[in-house]
């Protein structure tokens, strides 16, 4: 019998999956890390814990599995697209990895945006924003020069991981067109993007398709993880890329819900939609888009919440059950990290209004739900703007699809009938990728066939959706009101 291995490293955690050639997960195992904030706007991570959960994970999935590590065909790597880490000469980290909210580039955005925007967006299909590379790699040089002229190497932190099994240094296609430092139509890193930030293309990877088998397991990461040396490793991509794929979305008009670090409405389709309020990335198949609209916080945001004021996933979803909607006035806007669509502003700041003393914890945590739903409500409004056809059922996927509540909220919020299957995870569509480029699966077509197992649909009450409309409407004057404020701050 063969197996897979996919692995991905998501905001908060990483989580393993080992596939079974005949489709089935034989196991599952979750580490989780922090993420650093040592700064207003900063949002980082230390890459010494993405090895430790790596090893630690593989580890959990020999001992629950009994799978002798030798009958593991491939291993795949995935993690949050462009994650960027810079290392010296010697490929040591020099700092940690600028994760991909860190929005103390917003100045350096805007210069990008007011001098050179259509220039870069032509290239790009993306307006510079803090969430992509080349602004960050900007503020590292106009804020720690000292660390920028030491910079030899750029990685994205699935390819950190893969070079710690591997020590083969490269990247994929789709985690390059994250990068802003990536030509989209010629499909190769610009030298002009490059000298925006005063970084030269060599420091870049080499760009591989997600399937390529790019390297080994050395005899030294063997001695570590517990695989074997010699194990095919694959180039891998991107936790959402393998997330939409997971689900089985792969034909022209799937749409996924994504409810995890980010929240994120992705629609299958055979060309990119380049727009100021879309993020375009190509599909794992061949030919096939998912652009989407993005926010920033939204499973990330329920863990700020547990991580702040305590308490467990299960009991605080009993209480907040017994909330009617709305809150009774109480409304979270999940701007933790600033937002993107429809505003691509990193200054605003998450809140809470309509405070009163008869509020409870119960009637905290539910808003919190409601904020994330209603966030990504604002995310379909505009999206349908665009007239880009797509299916009326969803695909739900992410961590936060596994919770009845919040599907029901996100379910009566947008309207819309959300499909959940068994599993969804990026580290699934790892796996499946693996099998892929090893030949296991003949086709992500059968791929599909073999590991996506539709689990149930969560329907929309109609009334409960038409009581969202009215409490969505308050959500967006009470942005309005506040944008200004927060960029006077």
């Amino acid at each position: 019998m063969r197996y897979l291995l996919g692995i991905d490293f998501g905001g908060g955690a990483s989580k393993a999956t080992l596939l079974c050639e005949n489709g089935e997960i034989i196991c599952e195992n979750t580490v989780e890390y922090p993420t650093l904030y040592p700064q207003a706007g900063a949002c980082e991570q230390d890459p010494t814990h993405w090895i430790r959960a790596l090893c630690d994970n593989i580890g959990a999935i020999k001992a629950k599995s009994g799978v002798d590590m030798k009958d593991i065909t491939a291993v795949a790597i995935d993690s949050a697209t462009h994650t960027s880490l810079v290392c010296d000469a010697d490929m040591k980290p020099l700092r940690n990895a600028m994760h991909w909210t860190d929005s103390r580039s917003r100045r350096e955005a805007d210069m990008l945006r007011e001098s050179f925007g259509e220039d870069i967006f032509a290239k790009t299909y993306h307006k510079p924003d803090t969430i992509w590379t080349l602004p960050q790699l900007l503020w590292l040089k106009n804020n720690e020069p000292e660390c920028f002229e030491k910079i030899r190497y750029v990685f994205f932190e699935k390819d950190y991981i893969r070079y710690f099994l591997t020590d083969v240094f490269c990247t994929d296609y789709i985690e390059a067109e994250g990068s802003m430092l990536f030509d989209c139509n010629k499909m190769q890193w610009d030298g002009e993007l490059c000298a925006f930030a005063g970084l030269d293309t060599s420091c870049l990877p080499p760009v591989k398709a997600p399937t390529d088998v790019v390297g080994s397991v050395t005899e030294r990461a063997a001695r570590e993880t517990g695989l074997v040396a010699g194990t095919p490793v694959i180039c891998g991509t991107t936790d959402t890329a393998l997330e939409v794929f997971a689900s089985g979305a792969a034909s022209v008009g799937d749409v996924t819900v994504k409810l995890a670090t980010a929240g994120r409405i992705c629609v299958i389709t055979d060309k990119p939609y380049p727009d100021r309020h879309l993020v375009n990335y190509s599909h794992v198949v061949e030919g096939l888009w998912y652009p989407g609209t993005a926010t920033k916080a939204a499973a990330s945001s329920y863990r700020w919440y547990r991580d702040t004021f305590g308490g467990d996933y299960r009991e605080l979803d009993g209480a907040a059950e017994k909330i009617e909607i709305g809150c009774d006035g109480l409304i979270f806007h999940p701007y933790i990290n600033g937002e993107l669509t429809p505003y691509a502003d990193p200054q605003l700041c998450g809140s809470f209004t309509g405070v009163r003393a008869t509020h409870t914890r119960a009637h905290f945590t539910r808003a919190v739900l409601e904020g994330v739903a209603l966030a990504l409500l604002d995310n379909k409004l505009y999206l349908d703007t665009l007239n880009i056809p797509y299916n009326s059922t969803a695909t739900l996927i992410g961590g936060g699809a596994k919770g009845k509540l919040w599907r029901q909220i996100t379910a009566d919020a947008l309207g819309m009938a959300l499909r959940t299957t068994e599993s969804s995870d990026s580290s699934l569509g790892s796996a499946m990728l693996a099998g892929i480029a090893v030949g296991v699966f003949e086709s992500p077509k059968r791929a599909i066939e073999l590991c996506v197992k539709q689990k149930d649909i969560t329907y929309p009450n109609a009334d409960n959706t038409e009581k969202y409309r009215k409490v969505f409407e308050v959500y967006k004057r009470i942005h309005d009101v506040l944008a200004p404020v927060y960029r006077e701050r």
